[in-house]
């Protein structure tokens, strides 16, 4: 247990523990110690790595923040110190670990990042403990270093002598898909304000999915963090994040976490998630039937060789029709779209009456028409996707039929946000 009040404190040394032996450090009465908290892969179902953080109790043995104690060494001009010591300290207490391969996440303060012998330091650090750099997530806050060319050539000298970089809280005020061009993390941590937006809106929850593809398709693996509840964690294993962390599934411990009990909350929760998603597909099958039915009947009307208009009016009776529309075995819109008689142009739609009107528009490579000529005289479904039409979320239902002009593909759009709110 180490003083730093006094000058020429040592690196903090063993004492004894609950569970052996830890390290601690002691700064202006408080015991400063080592919590760590899995972070878990959704597919190895198991803990891959712990993240650091530091908890602290007085000399009453009361718990404290750790802010607490951060804030007194901003005060006292030790906070660069305190966190180096910090670093040590996490280091020290992870080497004890019954940990295997797993990855040590650091978070980083701005500050020690911009010290140019931050990478020797902590690089002496491991060495005397014979963990390798390779073992280490350094987590560089979203918003640290701006975009300085010396903030992008550090991190890049840390990632060449062979730690991992995470970007931590992306998505939170200002970020910027730019940072991860420029940064090239290895790990995107998703910051913890996009669950719960997402847990709130609906229509946020299904952005997130494209979000964490995206940055896959740049090369980076995805982390969501905080997750508290059951709901949490179907958002964030429905969106493919590769790791997740929080209470819901382990809290921050002096000991590692145990392989069975987290593999068993992985694999129920992936048994909620797929009684989710087919409760959901069962869901939108009830409401969809109807204009499967409707669409195959004007298929049926249009071989016949009856117009659109009237081939098309088991669908426009239904409720939530927005348009039905014909296309060539090119793709190309024949004549304007059809709406339900006496259906009110909404407000928004008025503001986007330069794309009302599709006739002769090109559709061909729209998943509605592709998949229609694919497999002629079977309903397809789009899933819900932003209609450019009137910038409003829809569903297409479209079938190829073959009729005396050729193949041809009718399309019914579904109003699907009418149907879709408060879900």
């Amino acid at each position: 247990m180490i003083d730093l009040d006094p000058p020429g404190f040592q690196p903090p040394r063993p004492v004894a523990g609950d569970a052996g032996a830890q390290h601690t450090v002691v700064y202006g009465g408080y015991t400063v110690f080592s919590v760590f908290q899995p972070v878990f892969s959704v597919s190895h179902r198991r803990a891959i790595g712990y993240h650091a953080s530091l908890r602290a109790h007085d000399e009453d043995e009361r718990q404290v923040r750790s802010h607490e104690v951060f804030t007194q060494a901003a005060r006292r001009g030790d906070l660069l110190e305190l966190g180096r010591l910090a670093e040590s300290l996490h280091l020290g207490n992870f080497s004890a670990f019954d940990s295997h391969d797993e990855w040590l996440f650091l978070s980083l303060h701005p500050a020690a990042l911009m010290d140019t012998s931050y990478g020797d330091s902590l690089l002496a650090g491991l060495k005397a403990l014979g963990l390798p750099p390779q073992r280490v997530v350094l987590e560089v806050p979203e918003q640290a270093g701006g975009e300085t060319s010396r903030f992008a050539a550090i991190i890049d000298s840390l990632r060449k002598s062979g730690f991992l970089i995470a970007l931590g809280g992306f998505g939170a005020k200002h970020s910027n898909i730019d940072r991860v061009w420029h940064l090239q993390p290895d790990i995107v941590t998703l910051d913890r304000i996009i669950l719960a937006e997402a847990s709130e809106h609906s229509h946020i929850e299904r952005v997130l999915p494209g979000l964490v593809s995206l940055l896959h398709e740049s090369g980076r693996l995805v982390l969501m963090g905080g997750l508290s509840t059951e709901r949490e964690a179907l958002i964030a294993l429905e969106c493919n994040v590769d790791f997740m962390q929080g209470a819901y599934f382990a809290g921050p411990s002096t000991n590692p976490v145990e392989p069975r009990v987290a593999a068993n909350v992985m694999d129920a929760l992936s048994a909620a998630l797929r009684e989710r998603v087919a409760a959901r597909e069962r869901a939108q099958a009830a409401r969809l039937a109807p204009y499967v039915a409707a669409l195959e009947q004007a298929c049926a009307h249009i071989a016949a060789g009856k117009p659109l208009d009237e081939a098309a009016q088991p669908a426009l009776v239904l409720a939530d029709t927005a348009r039905c529309f014909l296309l060539d075995g090119q793709g190309r819109q024949i004549g304007d779209n059809l709406v339900p008689p006496g259906r009110r142009v909404s407000r928004r739609a008025k503001r986007f009456r330069p794309l009302l009107h599709s006739e002769g528009a090109s559709w061909e490579r729209r998943p509605y028409f592709i998949e229609a000529v694919r497999t002629p005289g079977l309903v397809h479904l789009t899933a819900p996707y932003l209609s450019i039409n009137e910038a409003h979320l829809c569903v297409t239902a479209s079938i190829a039929v073959q009729t005396a002009d050729g193949l041809h593909v009718l399309c019914v759009d579904i109003n699907w946000e009418s149907g879709s709110r408060g879900r």
